[in-house]
């Protein structure tokens, strides 16, 4: 059996202790090439310690073999020994012919780094040397679709598309079917995930298109791609969220409800399941169902403000007073500056005839919702009710400007004076 062939069978086993007897025996006995061959071979399983250990010796016989210095520097960066990687390849000469490759490969370790000015210089350098080298322009594409560019990482996407179908392991379709998405563009999104589903279906481009199709106003593709990716992958869990909310926009309330129970059924901790949940029984009227909902997506995430609101705003509109000041005063304990709620629990304490307490949130509440003439107009009558009357004339005058065909205000504000 040849040495290659126990390598193989020792990777595939995860016997570590032959593999490494094996690097010895390859080390003494064999031929650079083979040995060259081995190295790519750990590298593609993961032995990537081993694999350096194997270049490092193939470095020493070739201390100037550029090819060497970037193979090798890539290993040293997947193993955090960055320093190393970037001496060997800032060691290349300009002249090399592997010169481009080290600098593609520095601005990858840039990239990585979170230095994208740095990670772009090199590109462009490389770019320079070599303009029409499909490798580096996709390279440039994909550090610009990282960093929020999508109208030139797109210029290029498309650009390289019209060469070749797939680059570097990724289809272009794809690819630029993400960009679009990513740049809001979801109409020009549709038909890349198209093109990209005739190659191959998964759950993600499924979604994707489904996704694209939501925000695109195209519910009824979304909720068929939607159901193919259940039908796919039953727990993909953002699928079943998404496709209760296209069945809420088509109106069809039932099916949106059964969608999201669904999900629910499959994932009994997502927070924003619960409240959808909650939304959908309130249309539908299961006012019961609806708060357990929404309790239970508080539970899990006690800070869960959407939910809350749209609790205590249930709550309200039941008269459910006490209830609705529990709340507050639970979150008031804690510290939250929930200024939302605070109107809720203004005209709750008055109804409770806490009138104290009713202008203490009127008070916190007002300078988040001052723009807001039915507060406004609320906070008016409780200060008119309590005789605060240089206060009530000065909200008057607000709603006057909020509302200037309003003559009831004009009016008022003459009374007052």
């Amino acid at each position: 059996m040849g040495i290659s062939q126990q390598f193989i069978e020792a990777i595939e086993t995860g016997d570590i202790e032959t593999v490494q007897s094996l690097i010895e025996t390859l080390l003494l006995s064999s031929e650079p090439d083979a040995q060259y061959e081995i190295a790519n071979m750990l590298i593609q399983a993961g032995y990537l310690k081993e694999a350096e250990q194997v270049l490092e010796h193939l470095q020493f016989i070739f201390p100037e073999e550029a090819q060497l210095k970037i193979d090798r520097a890539q290993v040293l960066m997947e193993i955090d020994e960055e320093d190393e990687a970037l001496l060997l390849l800032t060691s290349i000469e300009e002249h090399a012919d592997e010169y481009p490759q080290a600098l593609l490969s520095l601005a990858d370790y840039y990239q990585m780094q979170g230095f994208y000015e740095t990670a772009e210089q090199k590109i462009n350098l490389a770019l320079s040397l070599l303009p029409s080298e499909p490798v580096l322009i996709f390279a440039k594409a994909e550090l610009l679709l990282e960093t929020g560019k999508f109208l030139e990482a797109v210029r290029l996407y498309e650009n390289l598309k019209e060469q070749t179908d797939e680059i570097a392991g990724v289809r272009l379709s794809e690819r630029l079917a993400e960009v679009y998405s990513s740049g809001a563009a979801y109409e020009d999104a549709i038909p890349y995930y198209d093109e990209s589903l005739l190659h191959h279906v998964t759950p993600d481009l499924l979604f994707g298109l489904a996704y694209s199709a939501f925000q695109a106003g195209e519910y009824d593709l979304a909720v068929r791609k939607l159901n193919e990716v259940k039908t796919l992958d039953p727990d993909y869990f953002s699928a079943h969220l998404l496709l209760s909310q296209a069945y809420s926009m088509l109106e069809d309330n039932d099916q949106a409800y059964s969608a999201i129970i669904e999900g629910l059924s499959r994932d009994e901790y997502d927070k924003e399941l619960y409240l959808f949940a909650g939304k959908m029984a309130l249309k539908l009227g299961r006012t019961k169902d609806a708060e357990e909902h929404l309790r239970q997506a508080i539970v899990l995430d006690p800070e869960y403000m959407e939910a809350t609101l749209t609790l205590v705003s249930f709550l309200h509109a039941q008269e459910r007073n006490e209830e609705v000041i529990e709340l507050v005063e639970l979150i008031s304990l804690n510290q939250d500056d929930w200024s939302a709620l605070y109107p809720f629990a203004a005209d709750a304490f008055m109804q409770e005839e806490n009138f104290e307490r009713a202008y203490e949130f009127y008070s916190l509440a007002y300078t988040d919702h001052k723009e807001d003439p039915i507060f406004m107009e609320k906070y008016l009558y409780f200060l008119l009710e309590e005789g605060k009357r240089e206060e009530a004339l000065e909200i008057g005058k607000q709603l006057v400007h909020l509302q200037p065909n309003e003559e009831r205000w004009q009016d008022l504000i003459e009374s007052l004076l």
